[in-house]
């Protein structure tokens, strides 16, 4: 099975900032659950100003299905209620309005 890497790159609402934060500072059971169910492992966000950058592997068979899986999950909706009003919506990829992937062009073990 092999390992994919992911970074995402997001941009916060300034007043938004710290709900974002004290939401992920206790994100709820279901969620996680969701997470792991859905083959993501290692998974981390960090914040720099307004900029928001998350990491994961996924350690799955199938990426697209998953993540249908975890976009049908009624927790996930209700924690996505939550957490996308908190982003900006900009234009770096049209096909996301909240994270947008970024390439990996190094990785050292």
């Amino acid at each position: 099975m092999a390992i994919v890497r992911f970074g995402q790159l997001g941009q916060l609402k300034p007043e938004k900032i710290e709900e974002y934060c004290e939401l992920h500072a206790a994100t709820w059971p279901g969620v996680l659950s969701m997470i792991t169910e859905c083959n993501l492992r290692n998974y981390s966000i960090f914040l720099l100003g307004d900029k928001v950058f998350s990491y994961f592997e996924y350690v799955g068979e199938d990426y697209d299905a998953d993540m249908a899986k975890m976009a049908a999950d009624p927790t996930t909706q209700q924690w996505w209620e939550h957490t996308h009003p908190c982003f900006e919506k900009y234009a770096i990829d049209p096909g996301s309005e909240y994270y947008h992937d970024m390439k990996q062009i190094f990785y050292h073990e």
